[in-house]
């Protein structure tokens, strides 16, 4: 018989920010397990469901036993000893007459056959539930009451039901019925289910519960944009938020909020964080973006009067913006610049030094790659030494996550230069992948110099990632790096050179001169997988970044021009004529041999030569201008001479002159082909 199965398991809040992935790594284990077994059919496919006191598994399809298996055991060859083929038989507890003779890729061998039978759910389904709980990916597990069960939190109640039937098993110390809990304020205690199918309606209209995780969220965000448009305002970016607190409510209510408009003189980063993280609150944003005295509180009880909520959570809330006003006005008192000499108490790294050395460095780095970048260094130098300067201040020791936009804030009350500013906040961006980017050349010197630290410090201090692990962040720093560089709005920079000028700002022979070169190739490897992610083809990002580029900032534009020049008629041909040449010149003697025209024998290679003569002076003009697609578009013409010197000219000629001369043009063909990109990359 084939039914829905529903696996409950309730217990107290659980962690609210890791509830969604317990749901979903709970549902596919328990599935496995199942399938393993042969208890499942193919329309069995799980379905997680989860609350802040419940994990639920619901899987149709379920059958009430497992099929019976067919067993072949194969034992010793025909022309085995009877000894052996005895023992082969008694071992299977049958006759030697009972076992059977069939076909092996050894040859014919005897062979045990039986039918082993199914076994019934209620036989394996608790300790295939315990044994997906155990697998759960929990980093600290509780005990509770006398017993010696273990879990997330105490577990107070377990539903198995397969069908109408309720599954009898103990898990965690609890015995399996068929009676779940609704709400614990609003819902029925206790809900007897008739059937598995019946969970989610049943919880819902009895116990004001909604059981399903991503129901429940979209519930939240409707009532969310509803409030939020009677008050005419705006979410801004809520989605992390938003998730959090559908795993803190069983049956939500959105009601709204405000707080005095005093606080708004706070900067708005700190009202919106204390509210978010420490609440649990939706700020709400004007139509210019600007902050709301007001917000959205996504209540637990659904009630007719929600006056005491709301003036509950007001008041809640104050002490919280007042805390953040205090902070903000103490911080104020002291000037960044003033601070900077306590960081030399704060510890960077035990084998790098403390935040004033780092500071130290990042200052020397920073107006160095301003100087490079033809703005100010003064203004890129002033910025990296206040740049940490905030994470001596009260705010950002009570929100780290407001280290650099505090810095700026405070700089600005100091009267410091609009450019060192905004490079303080910038500096750290871009913080994940797809984050902005910082703002004019002072801000990109000082983001830069602050990765190109850290990265070569990290590395030398034994830091570098190790397979899954990156415990300091090098790959996010790579990519901020490769990042500025490409997407900055041209920073003609060179990647080598940033490189040893970082390393050189830590001393004479403190950092190995192994680690810039491995930096590079790390920072392209960086690169790669962030262009394969922004859809460029494997062959194509190779053309570009296998040829070593020194500059990042041509990559994009290059990678543009190679992904049009694919789609020409020409293209297959060339890059495969650009192969064969590569081939030929890796092999050849005379490599340092100039051409001379002289030499051409052959109609097919003076005409080669002619048409590399003429297409010379367009792909410079094109190439000095950086309009790469003109570039490689030329070469397209070259695709008829190219064709016809392979085809009707001997390159290696017996004549060493004559085979040097050739390879020569060859040479300066392949020059001229590769300045944009190594085509023969793209040759199928």
């Amino acid at each position: 018989m084939q039914a829905t199965l529903l696996v409950e398991l309730l217990t107290e809040e659980l962690p609210p920010k890791s509830l969604k992935a317990l749901s979903e790594a709970f549902a596919g284990a328990l599935a496995n397990g199942l399938r393993d077994l042969g208890f499942l059919t193919q329309g069995s496919e799980a379905r997680s469901l989860a609350t802040p006191r419940r994990l639920a598994v619901s899987i149709p399809g379920v059958l009430d036993r497992s099929p019976d298996k067919a067993l072949e055991r194969q034992g010793p060859p025909i022309a085995a000893s009877a000894q052996a083929i005895a023992g082969f038989a008694r071992k299977n507890g049958v006759a030697v007459d009972a076992l059977v003779q069939v076909d092996t890729a050894k040859g014919r061998v005897f062979a045990y056959r039986a039918v082993a039978p199914g076994a019934p759910l209620e036989s394996h389904l608790a300790a295939e539930v315990d044994k997906a709980l155990r697998r759960l990916p929990i980093p600290k597990v509780m005990r509770w009451g006398s017993g010696d069960a273990q879990f997330v939190r105490p577990v107070h109640g377990l539903v198995m039901m397969h069908g109408t039937r309720e599954v009898p098993g103990t898990v965690l110390g609890v015995a399996a019925s068929s009676t779940t809990r609704g709400h614990r304020f609003l819902g029925a205690r206790s809900i007897a289910l008739r059937s598995a199918d019946e969970y989610e309606s049943r919880l819902h209209a009895d116990g004001m519960v909604i059981a399903d995780f991503e129901t429940r969220r979209n519930e939240i965000r409707r009532q969310l944009t509803e409030q939020a448009n009677l008050l005419h305002a705006g979410l801004g970016d809520y989605e992390t938020l938003l998730d959090e607190v559908t795993a803190l409510v069983e049956f939500p209510a959105v009601y709204a909020g405000a707080f005095d408009p005093a606080y708004l003189k706070v900067p708005a980063e700190c009202l919106i964080l204390t509210m978010r993280q420490n609440q649990k609150y939706f700020p709400l944003f004007g139509a210019d973006g600007a902050l709301l005295p007001k917000f959205l509180i996504v209540s637990n009880m659904r009630v007719a009067d929600p006056r005491h909520i709301v003036g509950g959570n007001e008041r809640v809330v104050r002490p919280r913006l007042e805390d953040a006003r205090f902070f903000y006005d103490l911080d104020r008192r002291t000037r960044l610049e003033a601070r900077v000499p306590g960081l030399s108490r704060v510890v960077y790294h035990n084998k790098l030094g403390s935040q004033l050395e780092r500071v130290e460095r990042l200052q020397l780095l920073a107006g160095t790659i301003a100087r490079r970048l033809g703005d100010d260094p003064a203004l890129a130098e002033r910025a990296a030494w206040l740049s940490k300067a905030d994470l001596l201040t009260g705010m950002v020791g009570e929100f780290p996550e407001l280290q650099g936009v505090m810095g700026r804030y405070y700089a600005r009350h100091d009267g410091e230069p609009p450019e060192v500013c905004e490079a303080i906040a910038a500096h750290y961006r871009p913080r994940f992948a797809g984050d902005e980017l910082p703002q004019g050349k002072v801000a990109a010197a000082v983001a830069l110099a602050d990765r190109l630290d850290a990265m070569t410090g990290m590395f030398a201090a034994g830091g570098a990632p190790t397979g899954e692990k990156d415990p300091y962040g090098m790959r996010r720093a790579a990519l901020g790096v490769v990042r500025i560089l490409s997407e900055g709005g041209g920073l003609a920079l060179e990647l080598p050179q940033l490189l040893q000028d970082a390393r050189a700002g830590f001393g004479a022979g403190r950092i190995p001169e192994w680690v810039p070169q491995e930096l590079y190739r790390f920072c392209l490897e960086r690169l790669r997988h962030h262009l394969r992610e922004g859809g460029y083809a494997a062959d194509e990002i190779e053309s570009v970044l296998g040829q070593a580029p020194a500059r990042i900032d041509p990559v994009p534009a290059r990678l543009l021009a190679v992904k049009a020049f694919r789609t020409l008629p020409e293209s297959a041909s060339l890059a495969a004529a650009n192969k064969r040449i590569r081939n030929i010149l890796r092999k050849s003697e005379a490599s340092e041999a100039a051409l001379e025209p002289g030499l051409l024998r052959e109609p097919e290679e003076k005409t080669l030569y002619e048409a590399v003569r003429a297409c010379e002076p367009k792909i410079g003009r094109y190439l000095a201008a950086g309009d790469y697609g003109s570039s490689l578009r030329e070469t397209a013409a070259l695709e008829l001479p190219v064709n016809a010197f392979f085809d009707k000219v001997m390159v290696n000629a017996e004549d060493a002159k004559i085979r040097a001369n050739r390879h020569a043009l060859l040479r300066r063909l392949a020059s001229l082909m590769n300045q944009v990109a190594d085509i023969s990359a793209l040759a199928r």
